[in-house]
Parts: C-alpha cells; sequence; structure tokens
C-alpha cells in the first residue's frame, strides 16, 4: 500500500522561528519511523498553540493520535513527566500517557527537536459552572488523589533542578478535544463520599488497568504508616528559587515584594496611559492598577513569610479546566504536565480552586468551593491549618499578579485580555471577604 499523501502543516501563532513552526512530510515521516503499528499517516492538523509546547492532531489508518511538540527541548525533564504519567496510569489515575517508540522510549528527537505521541480521545472542559456540589467535591478529591500518588511514584526521581518556571500565567486554552485515557474502571472518587463498601485502598484509587500493572494499594488514612501522606514517606526536595523576575513564582517561599509591585504598577501605568488609540480596555487596567496599588499599600503588613510556606511535594503545577478533559460527567484525563515539579501541596489546591470558580463578575463559588476543599483535605490529610496557610499566600500572590497587564503590555500579546476583568476583579473581591474564602477552604 503506497503511503498516504499529509500536506505539511503549521502551528498557528507566534513561534520562535519559522522552520519550529512547521511539520512537514520529511518530519512526519521520520517521526512515525520510530513506532510500530502506527499504520499511514492520514492527516495530522495543529492545534491551538500553547506557550511550552505545540500539538498536531495524527489520524493515521490505525486510528488517531496527539503529537506533542516539546519547545523547550528538556529531554529529561520530558522523560521524567512521561514515567510519572505512566506510574500514575497504573495506579489508576486518569492521565494519558505516551505512546511508547520502537526503541522502548517516549521522547523522539528529530531534527533537535523533542516530540512524543499520545492517544487521543475526545473530550470537553468543565470549569466549576457546569459542576454540582458532589461533583466539586470529587474534583478536590481527584486533584488529592494526584498529590498523593505523586508523592508515592516519584520518590525514586532526583529533586528537579530549580528553573525558572513559564511566565506566571495560566496556559492559553487549549482545544477542545485533546488525548485521553478513559478509566476502565469508574473512578473512586466518582462514588458517594459517604461510601463504605470497599476497603479504603479502594476507595482512593480503581484497581490497576492490567495484569502488567500491579500497584500495591494505598491505604486511604493519611495516618497509617503505609499513606504516602505520611510525614515518613513525604519527601518535599527543595524549596523553588525565585525567578529573576519581578515578584516571585508561583510556589515561592519568598512572597511578593511591594516595593517591586509598586515599580511593576508604576511602569505598565505608564504603558497603558500611552497606549494609543486608548480603548476600553487601557481604561480599565488604569483603574485596576491604582486600586490595586492601593489594597497593597494597605496591606503590606500581611505580606506571608517563609515560614508560613506549606508542606511541599510533587505537584502536576498547571491543574485548571482546559488541562482537565471530562468524558460525560466524569474526569477522563488530566493532562499537559510540563510543570510537574515540587511545590506546596496545598497552595495547588487554593491555586486551582481559584481558577475553576471563579465567576464571571470576579467572584468565588464559595458553596462549590467548600465541598471542593472537603474532598482534597479527605484526600490528603491536609489539615485546616495547611489550607489557611495556602489561601492567605495564594490571596498574596493574586494580589500581586498582573501577568495579564505584562503581555499586554510588555509583550503585545492579546491573547489573555478576555479574562482581565474577573481576574483583575477577583483580587479586589477576595481582599474584601477574606475570612468567608478561607473558612470555605477551612471548614
Amino acid at each position: 500500500m503506497p503511503r498516504s499523501p499529509v500536506t505539511a502543516v503549521a502551528a498557528r501563532g507566534r513561534a520562535p522561528d519559522d522552520s519550529a513552526a512547521t511539520l512537514g512530510p520529511g518530519t512526519l515521516a521520520a517521526l512515525l519511523g520510530r513506532y510500530a503499528d502506527l499504520g499511514e499517516p492520514l492527516s495530522c492538523r495543529p492545534l491551538a498553540e500553547g506557550l511550552l509546547n505545540r500539538g498536531y492532531r495524527l489520524t493515521t489508518t490505525r486510528g488517531r493520535y496527539f503529537l506533542k511538540h516539546h519547545l523547550d527541548g528538556d529531554q529529561a525533564a520530558i522523560a521524567r513527566q512521561h514515567r510519572a504519567t505512566l506510574r500514575l496510569a497504573g495506579l489508576g489515575v486518569p492521565v494519558a500517557p505516551p505512546v511508547a517508540a520502537a526503541d522502548g522510549g517516549t521522547v523522539t528527537v528529530v531534527g533537535g527537536r523533542c516530540y512524543a505521541l499520545h492517544p487521543w480521545i475526545d473530550g470537553t472542559h468543565r470549569d466549576g459552572g457546569d459542576l454540582t456540589g458532589p461533583q466539586s467535591r470529587r474534583l478536590g478529591r481527584l486533584l488529592g488523589v494526584v498529590h498523593v500518588c505523586l508523592d508515592r511514584v516519584m520518590r525514586a526521581e532526583p529533586a528537579p533542578h530549580p528553573a525558572t518556571p513559564a511566565p506566571d500565567h495560566p496556559t492559553p486554552p487549549a482545544p477542545e478535544t485533546a488525548p485521553a485515557r478513559a478509566p476502565e474502571r469508574a473512578p473512586v472518587w466518582a462514588a458517594p463520599p459517604h461510601s463504605r463498601a470497599e476497603p479504603p485502598a479502594q476507595r482512593l484509587l480503581p484497581g490497576p488497568r492490567s495484569a502488567s500493572l500491579s500497584p500495591t494499594p494505598l491505604p486511604c488514612d493519611p495516618t497509617h504508616p503505609a499513606h504516602p501522606a505520611h510525614p515518613a514517606h513525604v519527601s518535599p526536595g527543595p524549596a523553588p528559587s525565585p525567578a529573576p523576575w519581578m515578584g516571585a513564582p508561583p510556589g515561592s517561599p519568598v512572597a511578593a515584594d511591594p516595593a517591586e509591585t509598586f515599580a511593576l504598577i508604576d511602569d505598565l501605568l505608564a504603558l497603558a496611559r500611552r497606549r494609543r488609540p486608548r480603548d476600553a480596555f487601557d481604561e480599565l487596567a488604569e483603574h485596576r492598577l491604582i486600586e490595586r496599588r492601593a489594597l497593597i499599600e494597605r496591606h503590606a503588613h500581611r505580606r506571608p513569610t517563609p515560614a508560613t510556606t506549606p508542606a511541599s511535594g510533587w505537584v502536576h503545577g498547571d491543574f485548571h479546566p482546559l488541562n482537565l478533559l471530562y468524558r460525560g460527567t466524569e474526569p477522563a484525563a488530566i493532562v499537559d504536565w510540563d510543570r510537574l515539579g515540587v511545590q506546596p501541596r496545598a497552595e495547588e489546591a487554593v491555586r486551582a480552586a481559584a481558577i475553576f470558580f471563579v465567576r464571571p463578575g470576579g467572584t468565588l463559588a464559595l458553596t462549590k468551593v467548600r465541598p471542593y476543599a472537603r474532598g482534597y483535605r479527605a484526600a490528603t490529610g491536609a489539615s485546616p491549618q495547611e489550607l489557611a496557610a495556602a489561601v492567605h499566600r495564594v490571596w498574596w500572590e493574586r494580589l500581586n499578579d498582573f501577568w495579564i497587564l505584562r503581555w499586554r503590555y510588555q509583550r503585545g500579546d492579546h491573547r489573555a485580555d478576555p479574562q482581565f476583568p474577573a481576574v483583575a476583579a477577583l483580587a479586589v473581591w477576595w481582599t474584601s471577604r477574606y475570612e468567608a474564602v478561607r473558612a470555605a477552604f477551612c471548614e
């Protein structure tokens, strides 16, 4: 059978260079030659471009795949992500592990660029507005299970070298369909929260996917000596180092310095005021910058200290609605593990909730945050005090965060502009409802 013609495709958006933005027939042929039994290529179409990678929907005579081009080219980090997802899949966590090449590897290098192949399924994204109270609890439980299982599967991994994270932002919107692998059995976080029909280990996670994956069950009680969250087993690794930009990166024990934030506000105000032609966004940006400076001045004495940093451990690093695919009402796959690393775990739980449950007007749906937080605490054993510390640190992080305005005015990138009204309003609302937000996470 002759090879099917495949048209060269170019990823949308800006790229480091034109050649890196194009996946031609020669590159695709070289890639497919590394894998066995993929069949003949029928099409290879670019998907919406992210900051950390590019994606292509690859269709062959044997099926559909997600082809991922890792722009950073860090083979060791990519392989670590792959090992993590393969091990998590063995524990029943809904992920999309990579497809192994003929030589058994999962990172394929062609022309000096790193690629990986994943299975593809159709899935949908759901934010907090689409979730009921019980589904919100299951979402929190799912993230808790991820943290508990990461602690187990990553123990053999060397701690990552401190590195400058990607810009302080959630990644741009992903396509509505992406690779995933649905669990073969209904995950336990989908069961009624008070079910006692199964022993604790089975309530935490479903059984192995196949006979070749037979993990030791994890006790659900965090006080049990064998539970991964028990202090005897937690391996926090090194604390993240501040990145060389204005403010501290997510998870840093060094909270944002008001003096640095004020300097950034001055720069952004100058850029917004001299922009021509000015529009309603520029007016809102100026208003919010002045408002935020006054808030930070008023609350500067509440800057978190390193001593208040919650316990660190391995985290997904970018857990939000666009990185979680649902099939129906159940999670099908957690994708995009590019920011897998060591950070305060409870801070990821709070940061994720602030994205999942934010309303268009910039308020949080606290009636859904509460069951979400209870689900997370039940899965991990995190104390109310740990969540309270995380709430305070993420609140301060949000109060000093201007990533959308930096993109617009310093980079000329307007992709995140539509998010600004709600994100900017949330920091103000959170400050005025601080005690209620903390209670929702801790009660």
